[in-house]
């Protein structure tokens, strides 16, 4: 089949050139979404009499061969025929002759491809928030068997305030929940239609850009044609927020290999989702969670990459358009296995409570409850500090720690200072005891843990 734009010219495209500029070998991912398009709009233009009925039906059997053949693997996507519409258009041709050649009226390959794209997009951000959806759930469940799991919480990758472990899980639960509500909100911006568009002005045939969006699942229309057709925020959403979601995902990565290290020995990974040396047979390494981390890098320049595209282009569309999709497949591809692979690192991981706990021992993490045990009974909050850090500066040097001074000399210190200190500096009281609302109390981490657990019910109800 010649070229759609064949006619203007004398000369066949040089070969190398035809390969560059070619997109197929990436766009052929759009193929289902391509062959949903045309099905709207060869619908739209019988409706509205622009093709006759009978052509119509016709174009409609042949686009439901060429969508069969596509599901059977029996499409071979060629180069000399650019992209996926003119993949498509040219074994409908094949199917159905000359009369393949009317389903174009009244569209472009530019509001065509813009269409692809925002279903394309759709389809990925329902496939997106499932499986973070399902990433929340799995902090959810192991947040809620570990609330009396004591852990040293952390500033400065130094020991500050025991915590409990549900509630540092449950931190990360708030992230995603921000991460799934942006990529809602960038649902809606790509569920607008750009089809009937055309090139960038419109058409002059009197089409129904409501009955084709309508057919197509959307729930609006772009109101400017020349937007419609190079609008590309809806990606710079998406590449933005999964940008966010995999720098969380980094970070929580980032304390999984930590604690799994010998040094911590907070958790063990299981072996469906660890490697091991080739030289060192010892070796258990967190293979899993580096390489997300690591992935996080390739999303950020996907995003960086298209924003130099767009920065310059002037309106409306413009060849610079065609890098928009292969930064998007990847970190599509990215961020749906990250997902997958995150849910099932935490499902499987084994918690060792008792280092955990033992680690708030063995430190000083403990100061601030005696700093507020002293402001409890009056003193100045600023005096108890710098009592409480004369006392750790000391402890430090004689090797020991706050729950070893005897009580004597606590009293030297400060007349305030009774027998109960001693209960008042173990880890779980301190954690137990911090109950101001979104602290690490138990019954706080409980109510959060109670909360996520509602607003996760409503998501899967508001899906069925």
């Amino acid at each position: 089949m010649a070229k759609l734009w064949g006619g203007r010219f004398e000369e066949s495209l040089d070969k190398k050139t035809e390969a560059f500029g070619a997109s197929i070998t990436f766009d052929q991912k759009m193929a289902r979404q391509d062959l949903k398009g045309s099905l709207a709009h060869v619908t739209m233009l019988a409706t509205t009499g622009i093709l006759t009925t009978e052509e119509a039906e016709q174009i409609k059997a042949g686009i439901q061969k060429v969508e069969a053949k596509y599901e059977a693997g029996e499409i071979d996507f060629k180069i000399e025929n650019e992209d996926i519409h003119m993949n498509m258009e040219t074994y409908l041709h094949a199917e159905i002759g000359s009369v393949a050649g009317k389903l174009h009226t009244a569209r472009s390959r530019n509001d065509q491809v813009a269409t692809d794209m925002h279903l394309w997009m759709k389809d990925t951000l329902s496939e997106t928030m499932a499986k973070l959806e399902n990433l929340r759930e799995v902090i959810v469940n192991l947040a809620s068997n570990h609330v009396e799991t004591i852990m040293p919480g952390y500033t400065h990758l130094q020991h500050a305030q025991p915590i409990s472990f549900g509630h540092h899980l449950m931190a990360y639960y708030s992230m995603l929940t921000r991460d799934f509500e942006r990529f809602g909100s960038n649902m809606q911006h790509a569920d607008i239609s750009p089809l009937g568009a055309a090139a960038l002005a419109g058409t002059t045939f009197p089409i129904d850009r409501k009955e084709t969006a309508e057919l197509m699942g959307f729930s609006d229309v772009y109101v400017n044609s020349m937007d419609a057709v190079s609008d590309r925020d809806f990606i710079l959403e998406f590449l933005s927020n999964a940008s966010i979601l995999m720098m969380h995902l980094s970070r929580f990565c980032e304390e999984i290999i930590l604690w799994c290290s010998h040094e911590f020995q907070f958790v063990t990974l299981s072996d469906a989702f660890s490697t091991g040396s080739s030289i060192m047979p010892q070796k258990k390494n967190p293979d899993m969670a580096e390489l997300i981390r690591g992935k996080s890098g390739r999303v950020y320049g996907n995003l960086f990459g298209l924003l130099t595209v767009m920065k310059s282009l002037p309106l409306a569309y413009n060849k610079d358009l065609q890098e928009d999709k292969e930064g998007m497949f990847d970190t599509a591809e990215t961020i749906l296995t990250s997902l997958d692979v995150m849910a099932g690192m935490l499902s499987t991981l084994s918690v060792n409570e008792t280092v955990m706990a033992e680690a708030t021992e063995q430190d000083f993490s403990n100061a601030t409850e005696l700093a507020d045990y002293l402001a409890a009974k009056g003193l100045p909050f600023r005096q108890a500090h710098e009592i409480v850090g004369e006392m750790v500066l000391a402890c430090t040097k004689a090797g020991y720690y706050l729950q070893d001074v005897p009580l004597a000399r606590y009293q030297e210190v400060s007349p305030l200072i009774e027998a109960d200190i001693y209960e008042t500096l173990k880890s779980r009281t301190a954690v137990q005891r911090r109950n101001s609302y979104g602290g690490t109390g138990f019954e706080q981490v409980k109510m959060q843990i109670a909360l996520a657990q509602a607003a996760l019910k409503k998501e899967n109800s508001e899906k069925a």
